[in-house]
């Protein structure tokens, strides 16, 4: 073979033109609007027919003689009903639903990764689609289904499997974590408490540190709201297997302040 007849590669051995990369996209309008459109439709027939078809599940009228054991909110709230088993109502209802609204709103803000706008990867967006799926699923789908499914008489924990026994007693001991760890005068307690907080948002910094090679990019503010948010997420957990497992109830014990 001639030398200007040597075969160097195909077409898709080259990087496509810009010409051909546009021609490979479309418009949401008409095409995505459309599909979403038809999809909306069907699924509003079959949510109508279903209703039809189906009686929704309501219960006798409300008797004021006669208060319903347990008193359940509806199901849309559970999830915050269920986190009132671990925190206080002050913390539970105001502080962290606060922070979950202002996190939803600063994500465009901090999330400074081109990748993955307008086409779904999840091999470079790994952290971020499992922190979502984690705290929509984890933290909030699985309260609601816990207290709608295994929150019984007394907002006693039942198995799937067991009769809701209107009769059951827990005996719980509450304590509070300093206690647990022998500490008994009020300020060692206060501050041993101070040292599990700042201990645990500690790791910010020292990852930052560690990693600030590959945080460059991100700058440190964003990366500062963004571990905070992701530790005060990690921190519900926390709190959550320690009020499950050692019937923990406060963290911080201060004068004014119970955490």
């Amino acid at each position: 073979m001639a030398k200007e007849d040597k075969v160097i590669g195909t077409a898709d051995d080259f990087p496509r033109t810009s010409w051909e990369r546009v021609n490979d996209k479309v418009h949401v309008w008409p095409y995505l609007t459309r599909l979403e459109f038809m999809t909306a439709i069907i699924f509003t027939i079959i949510l109508v027919v279903w209703s039809i078809m189906v009686d929704a599940p309501l219960e006798e009228p409300a008797n004021p003689s006669v208060t319903p054991n347990p008193s359940k909110a509806p199901w849309y709230f559970l999830g915050l009903q269920e986190m009132l088993v671990y925190f206080d109502p002050w913390m539970a209802g105001v502080v962290l639903p606060t922070l979950i609204i202002v996190g939803l709103m600063a994500i465009p803000y901090i999330d400074v990764n081109p990748k993955g706008n307008g086409y779904y990867t999840f091999k470079d967006r790994r952290f971020a689609i499992l922190t979502f799926l984690f705290g929509f699923l984890v933290l909030w789908v699985w309260l609601v289904i816990q207290g709608t499914f295994m929150r019984g008489p007394g907002w006693n924990f039942f198995m799937p499997w067991e009769k809701w026994d209107p009769h059951k007693i827990v005996a719980l001991t509450n304590v509070d974590l300093p206690y647990l760890f022998g500490f008994r005068g009020y300020w060692a307690q206060a501050a041993f408490g101070i040292f599990c907080i700042v201990a645990w948002y500690a790791t910010i910094p020292i990852w930052y540190v560690w990693r600030r090679s590959t945080l460059v990019n991100v700058g440190f503010a964003r990366y500062a709201l963004k571990s905070f948010l992701f530790m005060t997420m990690m921190g519900l957990v926390a709190k959550m297997l320690l009020r499950i497992g050692f019937n923990i109830k406060y963290i911080l014990v201060l004068p004014w302040l119970n955490i």
